[in-house]
């Protein structure tokens, strides 16, 4: 049985500010448009923050006009890259030759919301997505990054199929936490029947979520008998919000994910597999709780087939300091392990795409099926 993990970074549709097709070309990274892209999610994320409070004082109302502007939505409730969308009352009146106005008091003055404006991926890029899944042909994926369950079950359906993939049996995915439409999900094929899935996206630390989109625990029954849990996670990142914040809620993430194994592993169940982009390198403290002293997870690249392919990277261009996919396994389950690798046919690789050999179809950065490459597993299940 092979067990994979691949961030592939939307389907059909990806958030304007998100969509790669706009920061770069085939000269390779356009940096400041990336800037602009990271600096409008911070606001977008701030801004909706804000819009919940249920009181919004004078310098709430005088903070949400400057990211409003600063959003580009000053004179109209659409702009390039977000929506605010009104449904009833109002958040804001644009006097004629006078400055934007806050009118709402607090949450309960309006409804609506902040949104942002989406865009199709390249339909060759959507191919590569599928020309990876073809190759790597695992018994059971890891999906991180699909917009929603639908997208998924339209890209296994048609797409996979059409460039001569082999269609999963089973698809499933819960829509987590992040407005983004950027989620966590599984594929299997008839050999692993999803017996039950058991959401985690109301966790909480205090008043906050805990993770940014979900660890969903996914029990599969095998055709052998043996049952296999699949935890699939997507880690905070460190592009959004300060270091300390994102580190500390990494943190908190990988504590909690931690519990929730040890918790699997005391009602006994000895099979368990913890996978997808954990955002942060195997030494750093955030994933200190996973992977550091105490911890009992086997990392699939600690075993000795794993072929690397020689970059231990699993973003980009595979540097030590991208391996940021993941595979974990219980010892039990680790014992089964027989080979393992990376499949970074779906990537890039360096400004002019010769880092390593990639697909033929993909002829320039914007085809790429994503910016990270596929983690794979072999087992003798």
């Amino acid at each position: 049985m092979r067990i994979a993990s691949f961030n592939v970074e939307n389907l059909f549709e990806r958030a304007v500010a998100l969509n790669q097709d706009q920061w770069t070309s085939n000269q390779g990274e356009n940096p400041s448009r990336w800037a602009a892209g990271r600096e409008t999610l911070e606001i977008y994320s701030k801004l909706n923050a804000l819009l919940r409070k249920q009181t919004y004082t004078p310098a709430d109302q005088a903070q949400i006009i400057e990211y409003l502007i600063a959003l580009g939505l000053e004179k109209s409730d659409e702009s390039k890259l977000v929506i605010l969308r009104r449904n009833r009352g109002s958040l804001v009146k644009r006097p004629r030759g006078a400055p934007l106005q806050v009118v709402a008091g607090g949450r309960d003055d309006w409804i609506g919301w902040l949104e942002l404006k989406r865009e199709a991926v390249d339909e060759v890029a959507t191919q590569n997505t599928a020309r990876v899944l073809k190759e790597v042909d695992a018994d059971i994926v890891v999906v991180v990054e699909a917009e929603h369950r639908i997208s998924l079950c339209r890209f296994n359906e048609q797409v996979l199929e059409r460039i001569g993939g082999r269609p999963y049996d089973h698809v499933m995915l819960v829509d987590g936490n992040d407005e983004r439409g950027i989620d966590v999900g599984l594929m299997t094929r008839s050999l692993a029947v999803i017996d039950s899935v058991r959401s985690h996206v109301d966790d909480r630390l205090g008043k906050e979520s805990v993770f940014s989109r979900d660890c969903p625990e996914f029990h599969l029954r095998l055709a052998s008998g043996e049952e296999l849990v699949v935890l699939a996670n997507h880690l905070k990142s460190k592009g959004y919000g300060t270091p300390a914040q994102s580190n500390a809620k990494r943190e908190a993430q990988a504590r909690r994910v931690r519990e929730i194994y040890e918790g699997l592993r005391k009602t006994g169940h000895a099979h368990i597999v913890i996978a997808g982009d954990f955002n942060d390198t195997p030494d750093s403290g955030p994933l200190a709780p996973l992977l550091g002293e105490g911890s009992d997870l086997k990392d699939i690249s600690a075993h000795p087939n794993f072929d690397d392919g020689g970059r231990p990277g699993t973003y980009a261009n595979g540097t030590k300091s991208n391996k940021i996919d993941y595979i974990l396994f219980s010892p039990a389950l680790f014992e089964r392990v027989t080979a393992g690798g990376i499949d970074r046919r779906g990537v890039w690789g360096g400004k002019n795409g010769t880092l390593w050999p990639h697909f033929p179809e993909m002829t320039q950065a914007s085809q790429a099926a994503s910016d990270h490459a596929a983690v794979w597993a072999d087992l003798d299940l």
